[in-house]
C-alpha cells in the first residue's frame, strides 16, 4: 500500500514553490476526511506492536519499532479531541520540528494535490480550541488540515532548545523597525513572538501569506519598508498564498526586494534549501528552536548595525 500510496511523491515535489499544496487524505473512524501536508510525511505502515509508556499522556498510545528506531505513536482522533479512535489500523510516521513521531489514524485514502488559493482558514468560532490550520474542498468532499504541530506541543509538550536565547537587547541597533511574522499556526507564532520579545524586539503577527501582503503593502505607503521592518519571517505551508509564493511576489515587486525574509517551517527535505535559493529568501530555518532563530535574528540586526556604522 505505502509504495503505491507515494508513487507520485516526485511529482508532487516538483509542484512545491508553485502555490500548490500535497495532502495525504486520512480517516479518523468517520467519513470526514483529514488531510496533512505530504513533505510532513515519511511513510505509512500498518499499526506495529506498541509498548506503553508509562506516565505518558492518554493520547500516546505506546512506542513503535519501526526502522530500527523507536517513535512515539498518538491517537490523532484522541489528541484532537473526538475520542479514542476504536480501530486504529494504520500509522502516519511524520518528520517536523525536528522530530519523528507516529499519528494512528483508522484508514488512508490517497493523495492529493490543491490550489493553495482554495485552502482557506478555518472559521473563526471557536479558533483556540480548534485543531485545524486550515480546510479545502476535494470534488464534493471537505477536507479539514489538521494542525500537527499544535498536537504535538499539546500532547508531548513544546520544544525547548538546551540553551536560552541570549537576552541582550538589540532594540537601540534596531530602533523604529518591528519584525512581521506570518504563520498560521497560533502555536508557533506564539513561539516566534516569545523569541522575538525576549530580544526586545517588537512584532506584528499575521495568520497567511495573504494577510503579510496586505499588510506589507499597507506599511509601503507609509514609506520605505526597510524604514519601518527590519525582516518578515514567513512560515512556508499557509492557506491563500504559501511562502515561497509569498516572497516570489515580494522579490518581484521593487519596494519589497531589499526585504530581509526568514522562511521558518517544521517541514523537512532538501528541497526547501533548493526552493529558498529559487525564491530569493535569505534565510530558511527548521522548527522550533529558539536558539537558532534567536541567532539568526541578532546576526541579522549586528550586520544592520554595522553597515550603519560605516555609513556614518
Amino acid at each position: 500500500m505505502t509504495s503505491n500510496l507515494f508513487s507520485n511523491i516526485n511529482e508532487s515535489t516538483r509542484l512545491a514553490g508553485y502555490n500548490r499544496l500535497a495532502l495525504l487524505l486520512f480517516q479518523l473512524g468517520e467519513k470526514q476526511l483529514h488531510g496533512i501536508n505530504v513533505f510532513k510525511v515519511q511513510e505509512v505502515v500498518p499499526l506495529p506492536p506498541l509498548v506503553a509508556v508509562p506516565g505518558a499522556s492518554a493520547q500516546v498510545l505506546g512506542l513503535a519499532r519501526i526502522r530500527a528506531r523507536n517513535i512515539p505513536v498518538l491517537d490523532m482522533a484522541a489528541a484532537i479531541g473526538n475520542g479514542p479512535l476504536e480501530q486504529p489500523r494504520y500509522v502516519i510516521v511524520t518528520e517536523f520540528n525536528r522530530s519523528v513521531q507516529g499519528f494512528a489514524v483508522s484508514a488512508v485514502d490517497r493523495i492529493i494535490n490543491v490550489d493553495v488559493a482554495a485552502v482557506h482558514p478555518p472559521p473563526r468560532a471557536g479558533e483556540a480550541d480548534s485543531y485545524l490550520t486550515a480546510i479545502t474542498r476535494w470534488g464534493e468532499q471537505l477536507i479539514e488540515i489538521v494542525d500537527v504541530e499544535r498536537i504535538l506541543c499539546d500532547v508531548i509538550g513544546e520544544q525547548r532548545s538546551a540553551e536560552a536565547v541570549d537576552g541582550v537587547s538589540l532594540s537601540t541597533l534596531a530602533a523604529g523597525r518591528k519584525v512581521l511574522v506570518a504563520d498560521d499556526s497560533r502555536v508557533a507564532r506564539s513561539q516566534i513572538a516569545r523569541t522575538l520579545e525576549s530580544l526586545g524586539l517588537e512584532c506584528i503577527l499575521v495568520n497567511d501569506g495573504q494577510e503579510a501582503w496586505r499588510m506589507l503593502n499597507s506599511l509601503a505607503s507609509q514609506g520605505p519598508i526597510n524604514d519601518q521592518l527590519l525582516m518578515l519571517i514567513s512560515d512556508v505551508e499557509m492557506p491563500g498564498m504559501d511562502g515561497y509564493r509569498l516572497t516570489t511576489e515580494l522579490r518581484a515587486d521593487t519596494r519589497f526586494a531589499e526585504l530581509y525574509v526568514i522562511l521558518h517551517t517544521s517541514l523537512s527535505g532538501v528541497f526547501n534549501n533548493t526552493l529558498v535559493k529559487q525564491v530569493g529568501a535569505d534565510r530558511f530555518i527548521a522548527k522550533f528552536n529558539a536558539d537558532e532563530l534567536g541567532q539568526h535574528v541578532m546576526e541579522r540586526v549586528r550586520g544592520l548595525g554595522a553597515t550603519q556604522e560605516h555609513a556614518a
